[in-house]
């Protein structure tokens, strides 16, 4: 289900592509400011994709998190820091034990400054030195969000898991 790029008045959206969308959703969800998470699919050419169709490699899309937050409690730029300490952008196409396109590395910007925002975080982030390699992440328009089956969404916190 593709679901619309509205928000509330006092907030703003962004979508991240950071391996498997459980632990990711989790993470994003601890933070202060986040006002809703859900996790689905983007970036690809298949509509209304299952989570099957994306395991079977047919979709083009990444698992993202979408959140909702409150710019006045938490700002983009804070939400970038979130997104790379809980990955390694180096990686392309896999997180930990997980493999495939689905579990790229990806920022999905929704306004220009967004994107300003972010490429100029990938930037001091690779200049920084943290990193031996080059960061793999892509960083896109945001494109139509498929809704994932109600079981992925906050799944860690629905089963009572910790974030390793």
């Amino acid at each position: 289900m593709s679901q619309p790029s509205t928000t509330n008045q006092n907030t703003e959206k962004a979508t991240f592509g950071a391996g498997c969308f459980w632990g990711v959703e989790a993470a994003f969800r601890a933070c202060k400011g986040i006002v809703s998470s859900s996790v689905g699919y983007m970036g690809g050419h298949f509509p209304n994709p299952s989570y099957l169709d994306v395991c079977a490699r047919i979709t083009g899309h990444a698992e993202v998190v979408q959140v909702e937050y409150d710019p006045q409690q938490i700002s983009y730029e804070e939400l970038l820091e979130v997104f790379w300490k809980i990955h390694d952008p180096t990686s392309l196409n896999h997180q930990g034990p997980d493999r495939g396109e689905q579990y790229r590395s990806v920022i999905f910007y929704h306004t220009p400054e967004q994107e300003r925002v972010a490429r100029n975080s990938k930037r001091k982030l690779q200049l920084s030195g943290k990193y031996k390699k080059d960061i793999v992440t892509e960083i896109k328009a945001a494109s139509d969000y498929y809704l994932a089956a109600e079981y992925h969404q906050q799944y860690y916190s629905r089963r009572g898991k910790k974030l390793q």
